[in-house]
């Protein structure tokens, strides 16, 4: 049985070496993932079969790549702050987070959110103390 840092660790390196088979054994039968698109709710997989699919084609595309910028673990939780590169311009790129859980050494939840481009749906204030 693998802990949650050394399955979330093996999960980023899969995107990182676009290295798909690496996910085979980390994603648990009951898995549900939420994608970061469409928005505003992200496209739900349930099931360990639409969950490695979903993965295992996004760490095969060699057009793109993923960065780490921060993993924090807690007990059976784990969230990895990432940056996505989809092009070679300077702005092609979306910063986002997973909120991930493992049980028994397998993935079991992860839920995308992102930063994406475009206005706000409410406009927000100039002034951060809201004045």
């Amino acid at each position: 049985m693998s802990d949650t840092s050394d399955v979330i660790r093996r999960f980023n390196d899969a995107f990182l070496r676009h290295d798909p088979g690496q996910l085979d054994e980390l994603v648990g039968e009951e898995c549900v993932m939420e994608a970061i698109q469409p928005a505003p709710d992200g496209a739900r997989y349930e099931g360990r079969a639409a969950c490695l699919a979903f993965w295992q084609a996004l760490a095969d595309d060699r057009a793109t790549q993923f960065g780490t910028e921060e993993i924090t673990v807690a007990g059976d939780r784990a969230t990895i702050r990432w940056r996505y590169r989809y092009g070679a311009g300077a702005a092609d790129y979306v910063r986002g987070v997973n909120l991930m859980r493992v049980r028994d050494g397998e993935i079991v939840e992860a839920l995308g959110y992102s930063k994406t481009p475009g206005d706000a749906a409410v406009p927000l204030a100039a002034d951060p103390s809201g004045r």
